[in-house]
Order: structure tokens, then C-alpha cells, then sequence
């Protein structure tokens, strides 16, 4: 069996387990929809970070590891809710996004009230739920209580991070919108969360002491950073069909990227006159989104990402090659550092 498929068993069975302890008589469209959200797609990036964080460090195979990686995709999963509900985010994984799916319920069912507000209510307490839920999966994981303490010492400053992140984005959304800026947001907001940490929560797990540690913070920080910038690419130029995420999203929002912050700075009077105009207009449409995405490209903006990109990756892997980490553990990593940038979704 697949890494890939001995997350999801896991991550199945606990959502299933959870089934019994629902309160009698509370309707279970929360379990059922966060069912389908974990299980129905993503990449399972941050558990297998984790999982060779573990490796690494001389921890051995075994269900114990396998349960506090998965526990971060559950985690993933309330950032995403959450992270759609403050987007205005219809689309996830070519599915709608869940707050989407409750709205679409409650006027199928002629409920009263209004229909966006339950699906963004609903959604909130489905991230609430799946953020308590990871807790719980990671300290029930069957590691010995010592090995949890260590573990959770870094979860517990992902979490922060991530949501002091999320914070600053919307600052920086209101704010100048410079390229520092965005490149802070993604660093705290995206990037630990994606490799940093749950590379340095399985190391942990497994005792690894600081020289380590710091090496994977070195390694995960510049790789983390290209895989939000490819990303935020992803979001404005890639194919739907398989990002399954609009393309117009990032754009009527008028989210404030590195791409986006570099087109600002390069562009001539005109071109600045028009990004001000159409970048974050509700009413942005595909033509509206079309001259956008030219306007990026002839400032020279989705170069620079491109650019950026390979810098970060660059150093990345020179932090990694100096590690001394086991070479089955730094193959691993290698391969995962390469499926984190040069993706299509």
C-alpha cells in the first residue's frame, strides 16, 4: 500500500470513528460533508513532509507516524474551509467549496433566512470541528506521551502562525500590497504550514535535536515559499479542469500577491490605471480577467515569480544537501520538494 493510501485509511476510520460520538438527535450534515472534503482529494503534502520528518530523524515505519501525519490533513481542512469562507471561494477541488454546498442546500430546501449566510455559518463550524478533530487524532495517534509533547510543541506554533498569517493577509489587503508584504503573508500563512513545520513536527516526534530542526527550517521556509508562489500562478493562469479552482477567484477578490505586487511595481501609467480599475471589481469578468492576466505577463510579473521560484528552490535543496539526513530519507524529499513546484493543481 501506498504512503498515499495508508493516510487515507487512516484518515477514513477516523472519520468514521467519530460517527458514534455525535450527539443523539444533531443533524449530521457536519460529519458527513467533512467526510467527503478530507476524503475526496488534495495532495497529502504536509503528512508526508511529516512522515519523512520522522524518517529522518531514526524514527521507524509504523502506524503510530502514520496517524499524526494524516492528523495534519484534517488540520489542512479547516484551514481551507475557512480560508474559502474569507475568500468568497465557490470552488475546491472541482467540487463546490463547503460553505457553497450548504448555501445550495438551504435554498433547495426552501429554508428561511438567508442562504449564503447558513452555508458560511455552517462552514464555520465544520472548520471549527475538523481543527478539534486534529487535535484529537494527533494526540490519540499511539506514540508514546513523550514523543507527543515534542510533536505538539511545533504544531502548536503552526497553528498560531497560520492564523496570524491569515490575518496579516487581510492587513496586507487593505495596505500597500507590496511584494515584502506578500512574501511575509505567504511565509507565515502557507509555507511553514506546508513543509517547515510538519517536516520539523515528525523530526520532533522522533527526537531530533536542533541542529536538525533548523536545517529543515532552512530547507522547508525557501521551498514552502515556491510552493505558494506556484500557487498563486496556478490560481490566475492555470486549467480549471484541473486545478479545480476558478481562475477568476484570485482576480475579483483582488488578492494581494507577489505576482500581482510585482505587475503593480513594473507597470506604466496606463496598465496601472487599468490593474486599479479591475483588480478586486466584484463584477470582474473573463475579459476583464483576460486583460489582467496580459497585463501580468508583459510587465514581466509571471517571470519574476517563475524567477523567484527557482531561487527558492535553489536554496532549498542546498540546505537539504548539507542535512546528513538517511538517502532514502533525502531521495524522498527530493521527490517531494519536486511535486510541490513543478505541478499543474
Amino acid at each position: 500500500m501506498t504512503l498515499r493510501a495508508r493516510f487515507d485509511a487512516r484518515l477514513a476510520d477516523f472519520l468514521t470513528d467519530q460517527g458514534p460520538q455525535w450527539p443523539e438527535g444533531a443533524p449530521r450534515g457536519l460529519i458527513s460533508t467533512i467526510q467527503r472534503f478530507v476524503l475526496a482529494g488534495g495532495k497529502r503534502l504536509r503528512p508526508k513532509f511529516c512522515y519523512w520528518g520522522w524518517r529522518s530523524a531514526g524514527g521507524e515505519d509504523g502506524p503510530g507516524i502514520v496517524t499524526a501525519a494524516a492528523a495534519l490533513e484534517i488540520f489542512h481542512a479547516f484551514a481551507l474551509i475557512h480560508d474559502d469562507i474569507m475568500d468568497g471561494s465557490e470552488r475546491r477541488r472541482g467540487e463546490p467549496s463547503v460553505h457553497a454546498l450548504f448555501a445550495e442546500l438551504h435554498t433547495r430546501s426552501a429554508w428561511r433566512g438567508d442562504a449564503a449566510r447558513y452555508g458560511r455559518n455552517t462552514a464555520l463550524l465544520c472548520g471549527d470541528l475538523c481543527a478539534a478533530w486534529a487535535d484529537q487524532m494527533f494526540h490519540g495517534c499511539g506514540l508514546s506521551d513523550e514523543q507527543i509533547s515534542r510533536g505538539y510543541a511545533v504544531f502548536g506554533a503552526m497553528r498560531t502562525e497560520v492564523i496570524a498569517g491569515q490575518y496579516l493577509d487581510l492587513v496586507s489587503g487593505v495596505g500597500d500590497g507590496s511584494a515584502a508584504s506578500a512574501l511575509t503573508v505567504i511565509r507565515l500563512k502557507a509555507a511553514r504550514y506546508t513543509v517547515t513545520r510538519p517536516l520539523q513536527i515528525g523530526a520532533a516526534l522522533a527526537g531530533a535535536d536542533d541542529k536538525l530542526l533548523e536545517t529543515y527550517a532552512a530547507f522547508g521556509d525557501p521551498l514552502g515559499d515556491a510552493f505558494q508562489l506556484r500557487d498563486d500562478v496556478l490560481g490566475v493562469f492555470g486549467d480549471p479542469a484541473v486545478t479545480g479552482k476558478s481562475i477568476v477567484d484570485d482576480l475579483r477578490e483582488g488578492k494581494r500577491t507577489v505576482m500581482i505586487a510585482l505587475a503593480r511595481e513594473a507597470a506604466d501609467f496606463h496598465q496601472a490605471a487599468r490593474i486599479r480599475k479591475l483588480l478586486g471589481s466584484p463584477g470582474l469578468d473573463e475579459d476583464g480577467a483576460d486583460e489582467l492576466r496580459r497585463i501580468i505577463v508583459e510587465t514581466g510579473a509571471r517571470d519574476g515569480v517563475e524567477r523567484l521560484i527557482e531561487l527558492r528552490v535553489g536554496a532549498a535543496m542546498s540546505a537539504l544537501a548539507g542535512a546528513g539526513i538517511p538517502a532514502e530519507a533525502e531521495a524522498a524529499l527530493t521527490a517531494l520538494a519536486y511535486e510541490t513546484v513543478h505541478r499543474q493543481r
